[in-house]
């Protein structure tokens, strides 16, 4: 397996959340990382927190313009392009029968056609070094939560993809794999103007006995994933939940839970 030392990659919205986690993880271990985001305070903010390694980017990367610079700045900053990762992404919620037509567009654009276009932009360079491309999925595929249909969408768009281009880079040399990370602390609800970051939170670890381990996630733990991804040499066309076991569907039996209770007090 290869080492992150050494390596340049490309991770798509940087500047906070997962992207964030990605990049410091992958710094702390000697590789050089360019981020992305549309905010260039809060980007450039990330980038000087990492160091020297990071190179932060102010860029939409639904403009083609854009992930032209973003890539050449990524080549100029790590002497080459080793992995991208398509972490970027917007969320949109609401009942299906109260949708809207341009915003559904909108997040499809940012979640699925925005990657696919820098993925196809990336793919040359990525080939010269035998590279890898990781897309984040999401635990919506695995588990169904009423009033996200729009974000599960963009998201099994997201898986589908991966595997057809697993199949399509293959002769390339270039390892296509996704992660579907569970509940983690991250601002795209709250960037979305759903709900502050207090509620957020506590949203989030509401949801801890869904998970089969008691617990919602870290970045970092998602980062572990990636830099797996990243490195591993015969790993393509996966799915990977890092999900704590919230994919599992964990029931509780009222049985089991009422001698649970009783067992506790004894």
């Amino acid at each position: 397996m290869r080492s992150l030392e050494g390596m340049s990659i490309l991770v798509t919205g940087g500047g906070s959340g997962i992207g964030l986690g990605a990049a410091r993880y992958c710094v702390e271990r000697g590789a050089r990382v360019t981020i992305c985001g549309r905010r260039k305070d809060k980007i450039e903010a990330a980038a000087t927190a990492l160091g020297d390694s990071c190179r932060g980017v102010a860029a939409d990367i639904t403009v083609a313009a854009d992930r032209e610079t973003l890539l050449e700045a990524a080549k100029n900053h790590g002497g080459q392009l080793d992995a991208l990762v398509n972490n970027a992404g917007n969320m949109y919620r609401g009942a299906i029968t109260e949708l809207e037509e341009v915003a559904l567009q909108e997040v499809f654009h940012t979640n699925v056609i925005a990657a696919m276009m820098l993925t196809g932009l990336c793919t040359p360079y990525l080939e010269q070094q035998k590279g890898a491309v990781v897309f984040i999925g999401s635990i919506h595929t695995r588990r169904a939560f009423p009033g996200a249909s729009p974000y599960a969408a963009t998201k099994a768009a997201v898986q589908g993809l991966t595997r057809v281009l697993a199949a399509e880079l293959g002769e390339k040399k270039i390892r296509v794999n996704c992660l579907l990370p569970g509940a983690v602390f991250t601002e795209i609800n709250q960037r979305a103007g759903l709900m502050d970051d207090e509620t957020a939170l506590q949203r989030l670890e509401g949801m801890s006995d869904l998970h089969a381990l008691g617990r919602i996630g870290t970045t970092e733990e998602i980062a572990e994933a990636m830099a797996y991804l990243i490195c591993a040499e015969w790993v393509t066309g996966a799915m990977i939940d890092i999900d704590g076991g919230l994919g599992l569907g964990l029931t509780q039996d009222p049985a089991v839970s009422a001698m649970k209770e009783t067992c506790d007090h004894d």
